[in-house]
Parts: C-alpha cells; sequence; structure tokens
C-alpha cells in the first residue's frame, strides 16, 4: 500500500493519492499527518485519488470507519477521483459516515475534481 499525502500551500486544500489495499496498519502511518492538517485547516478540503485502488482489508475498513466518525464534521468537501467501479460505493459509503460535501470523478476529471474543490 501506498499514500501520499500533500498539503497544498496557501490553499485548505489537501491531496491523498492511494494505491493498493489499505489495511489497518497504513492507518497508524498517515492518519496522525491528515489530523494535524484538519487542526491547522479548520474544515480543510480533500481531493482522493485511486490509482491502482483495490480497496481495504477488514482491518483497514475499521480504522476508515473510525477516522471518518470521528472526522465526521471536521472536513467541508472531498473529490473522491478514480476507477468508475469505485463510484456507487464511495458516494454510499462516505454520505453515511460524513457532513462533507463528496463527489465523486472518474480518473480522466481530475482536473474537474479541483476545480470542484475551489468553488464556493
Amino acid at each position: 500500500m501506498s499514500v501520499d499525502i500533500q498539503e497544498m500551500p496557501g490553499t485548505k486544500f489537501v491531496g491523498i493519492e492511494l494505491q493498493g489495499r489499505l489495511a489497518g496498519d497504513d492507518y497508524k502511518k498517515f492518519v496522525p499527518e491528515i489530523e494535524q492538517l484538519i487542526h491547522e485547516h479548520a474544515k480543510p478540503r480533500l481531493l482522493v485519488h485511486m490509482r491502482d485502488f483495490h480497496g481495504w482489508t477488514a482491518g483497514g475498513l475499521w480504522e476508515d470507519i473510525k477516522f471518518e466518525f470521528k472526522h465526521f464534521k471536521h472536513l467541508e468537501r472531498i473529490a473522491f477521483v478514480g476507477d468508475k467501479k469505485w463510484e456507487a460505493g464511495m458516494s454510499k459509503f462516505c454520505r453515511a459516515f460524513t457532513t462533507a460535501k463528496t463527489r465523486f470523478f472518474e480518473a480522466e476529471k481530475l482536473g474537474e475534481a479541483k476545480a470542484w474543490l475551489e468553488t464556493d
């Protein structure tokens, strides 16, 4: 699993790139960094780019649910970018665990996802 987190300086945008399958131990590595950015940017907007993403292990899914429950009101918008096969699942799953506006974009629409994050 590979997780790359990039703060976009001068904005409240955070880019997260996911590759492979997320396991519980992966969350221990990147959640503290994301939580620090949430603290610094009060309701940041996330761009979650899923490249060659294969979902979660059972432990990874549990850690994801705990993270989303803890930060239910702490995110303003989340743009998911990836293969169309993730669209229905990500849209339905995330709505139950966040008050953030969420939207899915196919991989070739990365620019549209960024534009959507920038709108008010």
